[in-house]
């Protein structure tokens, strides 16, 4: 029997791989968004596609990653590569794959996230102060 895969389990592994809250999620969503709506949808076995796309802009995971991610399948693949002490299997995997390691990748599109929200934070500092100015409550 084919495991069908669970697109808003999915949607919530990779946001706590990121450690992205679902709050956080439901900003990034827009202002119909909740930590509920977040909370229900990470329930549903399928996602309609223009919403599975407007996620996979907001994590910057590609779609297909929502859609194909099998967790079972996976930890099959590397319990059966570890329990058969094959490690040419797993340096061939390290060799094909050298150029982009997802987890890596995953890290840094974390962090880049992170700096671009202490960019946000700063710019909104920044225009606050020029407001107070030129509201004159500044006492700078």
């Amino acid at each position: 029997m084919e495991q069908k895969i669970h697109q808003g389990r999915n949607v919530k592994r990779f946001r706590e791989m990121l450690g992205i809250k679902q709050e956080a999620l439901a900003f990034d969503l827009g202002e119909d968004w909740n930590q509920k709506k977040i909370s229900l949808l990470e329930q549903k076995d399928v996602i309609e596609d223009p919403l599975l796309k407007k996620i996979s802009e907001v994590l910057k995971i590609p779609v297909e990653a929502f859609q194909n991610f099998d967790e079972e399948q996976a930890v099959n693949i590397i319990a059966n590569t570890i329990n058969n002490n094959d490690h040419s299997v797993m340096h061939s995997l390290y060799i094909k794959n050298a150029t982009i390691n997802p987890i890596d990748k995953l890290i840094e599109l974390h962090e880049e996230k992170i700096a671009l929200y202490e960019r946000m934070l700063k710019e909104k500092e920044e225009m606050m102060e020029r407001l107070e100015k030129l509201l004159g409550k500044s006492d700078v």
